[in-house]
């Protein structure tokens, strides 16, 4: 027997011994999980539970609570078929949608609806779609953007062929990863906790300069080499490599670990890294997942661009030196969790 008042959260659910054993025996058979979560509002509300409290539980909103209770209360209804859609989708479809939805990403809910309508003749509603992505653990967030062209395969090679090297390498061996990096002075806009209600204005410049820099990374000691170039070819490359050189005596050997960049495998540079003691390791290519000096450049953009303005390029150029020369050295010990050889191989993208 159902009780109806005025105001939904006063309502009353009262059920007989047999209609709570029919709705737990539709709960425990039924694979929709909106369906489920219908029963189990009227359940705990037949068992005295308030409509915030029911919402808390099934991590719903309490005014959809209240919309499932009402639906029960006047329609009966515990599935989409009896309002607001054409009928539901069976086991076999929702699990076809649910793959679907995991390789084309819509923008709109109702560019989903349009489909369902057109694969399956079933007719949703936006809330009722809106429900349905929501039940079957479907958020509205950006996706994560990856090189369409990485090779899981030949990631999964490197990492073992890194492994090898790491365990084979004699410790006076140093192994660095390097990579280039060409910050520009046009303020670089990113998210940060503004006051709600309040608009936070930066200012922006016109200015193209740009810096071009070459950096290597030892994770052994999180020891940074770098220097500035007017451009990035093999000459600034072989110019590189003799600082590099230079921290090291001649017969111990630097293992520098690039990506496949022409001015990395051209046959000068090659020549070089040979004849100084300097063993190159080439990543696959769209591979940035696998070369950590990629996060320094990051934290570098956390700590010197982001939301910054330069009134000039000597300010612009300053604060970068200072991070690369001074900065790094106080912080990197703290960012081991972050900047380390830990690899996460890319996986293909929808």
């Amino acid at each position: 027997m159902v009780e109806i008042f005025v105001n939904n959260e006063d309502m009353k659910i009262e059920l007989t011994k047999e209609e709570k054993l029919k709705l737990e025996q539709d709960h425990r058979s039924t694979r929709d999980m909106n369906i489920g979560d219908r029963i189990k509002a009227v359940l705990l509300k037949s068992e005295g539970w308030q409509d915030d409290a029911i919402a808390q539980a099934l991590r719903i909103h309490v005014s959809t609570v209240r919309r499932y209770l009402d639906d029960y209360v006047s329609k009966q209804k515990l599935a989409p078929e009896s309002g607001g859609s054409s009928g539901y989708l069976n086991a076999v479809q929702t699990e076809e949608l649910i793959a679907h939805l995991m390789n084309q990403t819509y923008v709109t809910v109702q560019e989903i609806c349009v489909y369902v309508d057109q694969q399956y003749g079933v007719k949703y509603s936006i809330s009722g779609m809106t429900d349905w992505l929501h039940a079957n653990r479907f958020s509205y967030k950006y996706p994560k953007q990856t090189p369409a062209k990485a090779d899981p395969a030949k990631q999964e090679e490197f990492v073992q062929y890194y492994e090898e090297l790491v365990a084979s390498s004699p410790a006076q061996e140093p192994i660095f990863f390097g990579d280039s990096v060409h910050p520009t002075q046009a303020t670089k806009v990113s998210c940060g906790w503004i006051r709600t209600g309040e608009e936070k204005l930066i200012g922006s410049t016109g200015s193209r300069t740009r810096m071009n820099i070459c950096g290597a990374l030892n994770l052994e000691d999180m020891s940074l080499i770098s220097a500035s170039y007017d451009t990035i070819n093999t000459a600034s490359i072989i110019e590189f490599l003799t600082k590099l050189r230079s921290n090291y005596a001649p017969e111990i050997k630097i293992h520098y670990i690039v990506d496949q960049a022409g001015y990395h495998t051209s046959a000068e540079t090659r020549d070089f890294a040979e004849k100084n003691n300097i063993k190159l390791h080439y990543l696959p290519p769209y591979s940035p997942n696998l070369n950590p000096i990629e996060r320094v450049w990051k934290v570098m953009n956390e700590k010197v661009r982001n939301n910054k303005y330069f009134a000039t390029s000597l300010e612009f150029k300053r604060s970068i030196g200072d991070f690369l020369d001074v900065t790094w050295d106080k912080i990197a010990n703290n960012l081991i969790d972050r900047i380390n050889d830990n690899f996460t191989i890319t996986k293909q993208a929808f």
